[in-house]
């Protein structure tokens, strides 16, 4: 790491991956699908019209997981 960055204080590290992080995402162009993930987020939405399951809370999901491991 970059021993600058390190002298940051810790929130302003955060606030820079997030405004990072934000710059990221608001270039669409470059998070452009590829074919397989627009069919899976296709058969997702399909899925989900068909039978209005929400699934599960992520929360719910890492809990389940966790008891499983």
């Amino acid at each position: 790491m970059n021993s600058k960055l390190q002298m940051l204080p810790f929130n302003e590290r955060i606030k820079l991956v997030e405004d990072l992080w934000d710059s990221i995402a608001s270039d669409q162009q470059a998070l452009a699908l590829t074919a397989e993930q627009r069919d899976e987020l296709d058969r997702r939405l399909d899925a989900y019209e068909f039978d209005k399951n929400r699934g599960q809370l992520a929360t719910d999901a890492i809990t389940s997981i966790r008891r499983r491991l």
